[in-house]
């Protein structure tokens, strides 16, 4: 099968997208409101960007339901700040309830009966369940559309990191098998990552 995009409906387009760039992990993005209120939503669409200095993106689509903007962009723009949290399996129940598209006015931390701290450097709040959080302070917001199922990518430099000693390795390593993070896959599908892990070792530079 050769598809051009422009050929299908955005809807199956992002299904064989979802389908095929797997597993994705999550960022569960906190932010909050011009009145503080707090906002908690996971995103799959969601990476690192460079260590030096330190940056993240994520990428909240337009509704299909509304065609509105989701609640996170909406806060990102006003505060310029967010942090993204690290969702474990354990924590997999209480990220699927903040997934769901709820009025602006509810308190999703309140809707999964998560526990928000405050961050250090910026003001969204931290999930206390959590064993990882990275404290972002907005770079730039790139629109990838105006349509339904559009994205815009918002990139934030880390300010800030915690990392909980049961899931640390040294100064510098994660152990993987301590913090079991789950992946998103298509439709209802997430992975566990712990144990089913392999090791391929790079080969050496060909440069310098």
């Amino acid at each position: 099968m050769e598809i051009t995009p422009s050929s299908l409906p955005w809807k199956s387009l992002y299904k064989l997208m979802i389908g095929s760039i797997v597993p994705r992990a999550i960022g569960w993005v906190s932010t909050v409101n011009e009145a503080g209120q707090p906002n908690l939503a996971p995103f799959s669409f969601f990476t690192a960007a460079g260590a030096n200095p330190p940056h993240v993106l994520f990428c909240p689509l337009i509704r299909e339901t509304d065609g509105h903007t989701k609640d996170t962009l909406h806060n990102v723009r006003a505060s310029g700040e967010f942090v993204v949290n690290i969702v474990t399996e354990a924590l997999g129940p209480a990220m699927n309830i903040t997934s769901t598209e709820f009025p602006a006015e509810v308190n999703e931390f309140a809707a999964a009966e998560l526990t928000p701290i405050p961050s250090v450097a910026v003001r969204p709040p931290r999930v206390a369940e959590s064993p990882i959080h990275y404290e972002c302070k907005l770079t730039q917001i790139v629109e990838l559309g105006k349509d339904a199922g559009a994205a815009s990518v918002v990139i934030g430099q880390v300010v800030h990191l915690h990392v909980d000693d049961s899931v640390l390795i040294g100064g510098d390593k994660i152990d993987i098998a301590q913090l079991r993070p789950i992946g998103r896959l298509a439709g209802n599908g997430y992975c566990r990552v712990a144990p089913a892990m392999f090791d391929l070792v790079r080969p050496p530079s060909q440069i310098g």
